[in-house]
């Protein structure tokens, strides 16, 4: 008998999509780019393709636009799906249990990464790479990050097939949506999420506020590089 796809909010559906969707598509392009100016693990021969940083630099700013979306969704309307509390722990002899709480930790795994990976972008040069300078601490940073974030997905892909199978991928990728979680309710959500912050566990307040900042960092470090050149990343690349 076929197991029917559960159903998924549409905002979580959303925000998922259209997160994944950017991040792929800038681990893509930045894979492109490391072919081409860098390559020193492993370089295949693609031909040159013009404008690569900055296609890449647009990808990451969009995915820098929407990933406060996904970040805001994960911690007061998909809080369950994050790490619980230390003493929480899952039984070892429920498997299921234990598989959710390595999924818990691969999705607050992937909002640090993701993070980590805009925050470095954005205090790039664009130059650096064109001119093979290779050995900066941000671009390793970058590289670290996209790895990480990479590793992560893939992760988050496998427990999540292991969990629910085909039918819980079915779920994220359905169009289908209920009369009561059509876009009109998302705002209404939006808000009884926010009025539950104070029943976030302390564990993930601080979670939240460490990415927050280094949300608002990946944005500010543009700016001090045009009010303080000596300072600043300079000619930053956006993603």
């Amino acid at each position: 008998m076929a197991t029917s796809p559960p159903y998924q909010p549409s905002l979580l559906r959303f925000t998922h999509i259209l997160t994944a969707g950017l991040g792929i598509l800038a681990l893509i392009t930045g894979w492109a780019v490391y072919n081409r100016y860098d390559g020193r693990v492993v370089r295949l021969p693609l031909p040159p393709i013009d404008d690569l940083i900055d296609v890449h630099g647009t990808v990451g700013l969009g995915f820098l636009i929407v990933l406060p979306l996904l970040v805001g969704y994960s911690f007061h309307l998909g809080a369950h799906r994050l790490p619980p509390r230390r003493g929480a722990r899952a039984s070892q002899g429920n498997r299921p249990a234990v598989w959710r709480l390595y999924h818990s930790f691969t999705n607050l795994g992937l909002l640090g990464a993701a993070t980590l990976a805009v925050v470095s972008g954005r205090h790039m040069q664009e130059n650096w790479l064109p001119a093979g300078q290779l050995n900066h601490g941000w671009y390793w940073v970058h590289l670290g990050a996209w790895a990480l974030l990479l590793a992560l997905l893939v992760l988050h892909v496998c427990i999540g097939l292991m969990l629910g199978g085909r039918p819980l991928l079915a779920s994220m990728l359905a169009v289908r949506v209920r009369a009561e979680d059509t876009p009109r309710a998302w705002l209404g959500q939006v808000r009884a999420g926010f009025q539950q912050a104070k029943s976030l566990p302390p564990h993930l307040r601080r979670w939240e506020a460490l990415i927050g900042l280094g949300l608002v960092a990946a944005w500010l470090g543009p700016l001090v590089s045009v009010v303080f050149p000596a300072a600043g990343p300079g000619n930053a690349g956006r993603g």
